[in-house]
């Protein structure tokens, strides 16, 4: 046993040549970096197709915010320039109300006349009428409301009244104007709203419904 050798394996015949493994021709290893190039190809573009709609989407974003500073950006003043509308508004009001000249009479002032008195407030409306055009301009025009359900958005009740007329919740009298700044609220209006008369509470300014009646 000990005499034993391992075999050997069969030694190739005379005239037989040893087994290869193919080899890879210049053709094949240019068509694997082909196709390694084209999936690299491929993922480049479909990174920069993402690129390019993040990009898009940052560039829209950007544009609506600029859009909105430039759109809003007067909000500030014009709100502070409204309290100056309505004093030209009530001016006027106040003046198409007694006969010219009685407010004068009656304080024992010396009286205005009539002609005088009427100059007067074709001026103060040419005024008010180019005061509220440059408003229009920028984007503002008031609200309107009577009529109107109530909406909390937009209206801010003072009081509730017992109405049969119109439905309940109905804004029946507008106190102070309200005003929109391209379709965003600037000011809510004050207003009073009609009310079933089962109901107690008003709505509230906001539309909150405080305890009890009355005023806000």
């Amino acid at each position: 046993m000990a005499d034993e050798k391992p075999e050997k394996e069969d030694a190739p015949q005379a005239g037989q040549r040893p087994m290869q493994l193919p080899e890879l021709t210049e053709v094949d290893m240019l068509s694997t970096k082909i196709a390694e190039l084209e999936n690299n190809l491929a993922q480049f573009k479909d990174q920069l197709l993402r690129k390019a709609a993040e990009f898009e989407n940052y560039k829209k974003r950007v544009e609506n915010d600029f859009a909105s500073i430039v759109k809003f950006s007067n909000e500030d003043l014009i709100l502070k320039l409204l309290p100056v509308l309505d004093d030209f508004e009530r001016s006027l009001k106040a003046a198409g109300g007694p006969e010219p000249g009685a407010g004068a009479r009656a304080s024992g002032a010396a009286a205005i006349e009539p002609a005088q008195e009427s100059s007067f407030r074709r001026g103060v409306e040419l005024i008010y009428t180019k005061f509220r055009k440059i408003l229009e301009t920028q984007g503002v025009r008031p609200m309107d409301v009577v009529g109107k359900p109530f909406d909390p958005h937009m209206h801010d009740a003072l009081l509730q009244v017992p109405r049969t007329d119109v439905p309940p919740h109905t804004v029946v009298e507008e106190v102070d104007k309200g005003y929109l700044l391209n379709d965003k609220v600037l000011r809510h209006a004050k207003v009073i709203v009609s009310a079933d008369s089962t109901e107690g509470h008003p709505p509230a300014a906001h539309g909150g419904k405080p305890e009890g009646g009355g005023t806000k």
